[in-house]
């Protein structure tokens, strides 16, 4: 079972406020999964979430240094598996320590992980629009416990302020 809300953005703080849409959808033990080319905007989306989930620190891709933890509520690990080129390496992350701990994992690159997480997961995917600034994003809700917030997808699609795209909730 699957939802999906779309969304275009023209700045990055439009990409931000998607992120800040996503924040209160989240409790402990959620995955949500990063999908796009490099450049697209999941750093700058994680931005947004992290901020409306109350850090205060700066947030950064966790490329080179594979996750970064922040102390906000619920606690945030965010994780970029660019590096990686194998599921064992992403199993060795101990990633369900964090949601077993009450935590969020949000994973860029996140189609590394679809065969361990994307059953029951929030799955953004970010791609490039028609200008530079632009940016397509789709937000797909899959597995029970993500369907029963699918209604909240309608507000994190219109959360970019100004360029919605097809901001219709649909099962799919």
């Amino acid at each position: 079972m699957e939802s999906q809300a779309t969304a275009s953005t023209a700045t990055p703080a439009q990409t931000r406020a998607i992120g800040a849409g996503i924040a209160p959808l989240l409790g402990a033990g959620d995955v949500v999964l990063l999908v796009g080319p490099l450049g697209a905007g999941k750093t700058t989306l994680v931005q947004g979430l992290v901020a409306a989930l109350g850090g205060r620190e700066p947030v950064t891709s966790p490329t080179f240094t594979l996750a970064h933890r922040y102390p906000t509520s619920p606690p945030v690990t965010h994780v970029d598996l660019w590096r990686l080129g194998h599921l064992q390496e992403v199993v060795d992350l101990a990633l369900e320590e964090e949601l077993d701990g009450g935590g969020v994992v949000i994973v860029e690159w996140g189609e590394a992980a679809e065969p361990l997480y994307g059953a029951d997961a929030l799955v953004v995917r970010l791609g490039w629009g028609r200008t530079d600034d632009e940016r397509t994003i789709a937000v797909e809700a899959r597995g029970a416990s993500w369907i029963s917030r699918a209604a909240g997808l309608s507000a994190v699609a219109g959360a970019g302020a100004g360029t919605p795209g097809e901001a219709a909730v649909g099962e799919g």
